[in-house]
């Protein structure tokens, strides 16, 4: 008996999120819009009929840019039985299964976002979402409606990650004020995006171990690179960039 299976790629998504550091660890924790463009034969708007109906959507997804993936699916010689969640500091070892780590035995993930609209361009389908936690590129495998009465249980327990991380106040320094300013006036940068990266930055994408409040950070989000650094409660954006 086989060992592996072979999935269809529907599409793929567009996000601001360009590399692991900054995603937010969880789906829905900021509303960044982004958009899912299939491909043939699924852009078909056919295909999306009646899902204006459902508020959010389930995606299935592939983790297609882990360190050393060899995109074999054979990789049970690789299995790791456990993992450091982030969420226990990076240092805590737990089952594998007891986490949404993306080192599993199938690369295979699962959010649940907001429906917002499909739209039509020229040859191309793209739906788009809100409270993505993908990064962008991502192979997508399925779309599935959102069923409230069965899939939100209200009496849930979530073992280490029973509550919503704390989000920490985002303030921007002179000279990160000054080009925000600037993009939006000369480059006509919507200011939505920045409203965006100062939800992403409010969750401290850093490292739970992490704790030097002299250590400067860089995060790329959407078109730029982004300095910062974490002084206790507060996050303060030093610098903006536009990425090549």
């Amino acid at each position: 008996m086989s060992n592996s299976v072979v999935m269809p790629i529907i599409g793929y998504m567009h996000s601001p999120y360009q590399e692991k550091f900054g995603i937010p660890r969880q789906p829905n924790l900021v509303q960044v819009e982004s958009y899912i463009e299939l491909s043939e034969p699924y852009n078909d708007l056919s295909a999306f009929e009646g899902i204006e109906d459902f508020s959010h959507l389930w995606l299935l997804w592939q983790f297609h840019d882990n360190k050393n993936n060899d995109n074999s699916l054979n990789q049970m010689s690789k299995f790791r039985p456990q993992v450091r969640p982030p969420r226990l500091g990076g240092n805590q070892k737990i089952g594998v299964f007891a986490t949404r780590s993306m080192y599993r035995p199938s690369p295979i993930g699962l959010s649940v976002v907001r429906f917002l609209r499909v739209e039509k361009c020229a040859k191309s389908v793209r739906m788009y979402v809100t409270g993505s936690d993908l990064l962008n590129k991502t192979p997508i495998l399925d779309i599935k409606p959102y069923i409230h009465y069965s899939d939100a249980v209200m009496d849930s327990v979530s073992g280490y990650a029973q509550d919503e991380p704390i989000r920490k106040c985002v303030l921007w320094s002179e000279l990160a004020q000054s080009i925000k300013q600037k993009l939006i006036q000369e480059n006509h940068t919507q200011p939505k995006i920045f409203d965006e990266l100062e939800q992403v930055l409010s969750l401290d994408p850093r490292p739970a171990y992490h704790d030097d409040a002299t250590r400067i950070y860089k995060m790329k989000f959407s078109t730029f690179d982004v300095s910062f650094n974490v002084d206790d409660e507060k996050i303060k954006i030093l610098k903006l960039e536009t990425l090549n």
